[in-house]
């Protein structure tokens, strides 16, 4: 972890927030209920996980669009193409209520550190890239698990 830069460290880290936020408010309701009067609903629980997580799986879906404009030929055109899935799984996959969109989540970011490696892989991706996206993803998945079970 030494290697990544910081600010791509900390705002990494921090985009974890929503996640865990709502991992606490699906495993302590009570919390969850008083905040709900405070934020809305939509701030809590899975709500707020299903929400960032579709944006963040569009985002990443950039990411990696701005890896494959480094790549030539054949490559580029794979990585062009495998760019765009994820924020095309978030936009199909994820809703269907709380466990089918959490689900649906969790396969989506499970499926982008496969995405991410083949980029970091091929050399696209800055060669820190997996230290920083494997914690990530593991920290996304099990806030998703509350929901799923």
């Amino acid at each position: 972890m030494k290697d990544i830069p910081r600010s791509a460290l900390v705002l990494g880290f921090a985009g974890l927030l929503p996640f865990l936020w709502g991992a606490v408010t699906v495993l302590l309701p009570d919390l969850g209920m008083q905040w709900m009067t405070r934020l809305g609903g939509r701030f809590i629980g899975p709500y707020i996980q299903i929400a960032y997580g579709t944006v963040i799986l569009a985002f990443m879906a950039g990411v990696l669009w701005g890896f494959a404009t480094r790549a030539t030929g054949r490559l580029a055109a794979i990585g062009y193409a495998l760019s765009v899935l994820p924020a095309l799984w978030a936009f199909f996959m994820v809703g269907g209520g709380a466990v089918t969109a959490a689900v649906n989540l969790a396969t989506g970011f499970a499926g982008l550190l496969l995405l991410d490696w083949f980029f970091w892989n091929a050399g696209l991706a800055p060669r820190w890239w997996m230290a920083l996206r494997l914690p990530l993803t593991l920290v996304v998945v099990l806030c998703l698990l509350p929901v799923i079970l």
